[in-house]
């Protein structure tokens, strides 16, 4: 039996350089939308799982690895295949507004100044007048009532008057006083005999221009109803002092 002669080691054939894939061809920008849009078809088809197969032995030493073939090339087929729009989500229903108790309303304030007019009460004097007999009153100058203009803030809180204040006073028309005169004259006492005119009640009454002395005098005429006690009537017509 012929053995084999053993087999001389030489130079090993050059491998061509490997071609990068798709995936390594794409900016980071396009991997990141790839990856995004594989995830989302996943989700909605039921979440497919992808496994990895056993590790590979390795390569003999000194020669060149094999390019790898990324874990995720079901993914990345699958994401080149599922259309590259996004589904949007879905629309979050817009939260109701609960209605809240109404408030009261605010109640509706005004203010305003009202005048007013009071009567400022005249007052009386009295004076002594020697020509009235004694107890005659005889007013000499009427009274007059006086004005005074009041000025007030008014406060009405929904048509309903709630404040009122007093905020200036003015005299618009000064009060006249009163003025009484008192009688001090004593009364004189007359004579009963006679009417029409006071005949003293003296010790002698004569008429008036007439001769007689006094000390009393009366002007005429008088009538006599009752006793000519002075001598008046000097004809007896029962008048007297009426020459």
């Amino acid at each position: 039996m012929t053995n084999p002669s053993p087999q001389v080691p030489g130079p090993r054939p050059a491998y061509p350089a490997p071609r990068q894939s798709w995936w390594r061809r794409l900016s980071s920008g396009a991997k990141v939308a790839v990856v995004a849009s594989g995830v989302l078809v996943l989700c909605c088809c039921g979440g497919v799982a992808i496994g990895a197969g056993p590790d590979s032995p390795s390569a003999p030493a000194g020669k060149k690895a094999a390019p790898a073939t990324s874990a995720t090339t079901g993914v990345e087929a699958a994401a080149v295949a599922a259309p590259t729009t996004s589904v949007p989500s879905p629309a979050a229903s817009p939260t109701e507004a609960s209605p809240s108790p109404s408030a009261p309303p605010s109640p509706q304030v005004r203010t305003t100044t009202v005048t007013a007019t009071a009567k400022i009460a005249y007052s009386t004097r009295t004076v002594k007048d020697a020509t009235l007999p004694q107890g005659t009153r005889k007013v000499r100058t009427r009274g007059v009532n006086g004005v005074r203009t009041l000025t007030y803030r008014v406060t009405v809180t929904d048509g309903v008057q709630t404040a009122r204040k007093l905020i200036r006073s003015v005299v618009s028309r000064q009060p006249v006083t009163q003025v009484v005169a008192v009688g001090t004259k004593p009364a004189r006492r007359c004579d009963p005999n006679y009417s029409g005119a006071c005949v003293p009640v003296a010790s002698d009454v004569d008429c008036s221009g007439g001769s007689g002395n006094g000390p009393a005098y009366v002007d005429g005429p008088v009538r006599v109803v009752g006793s000519d006690i002075y001598d008046l009537d000097r004809d007896g017509d029962g008048v007297g002092c009426d020459d």
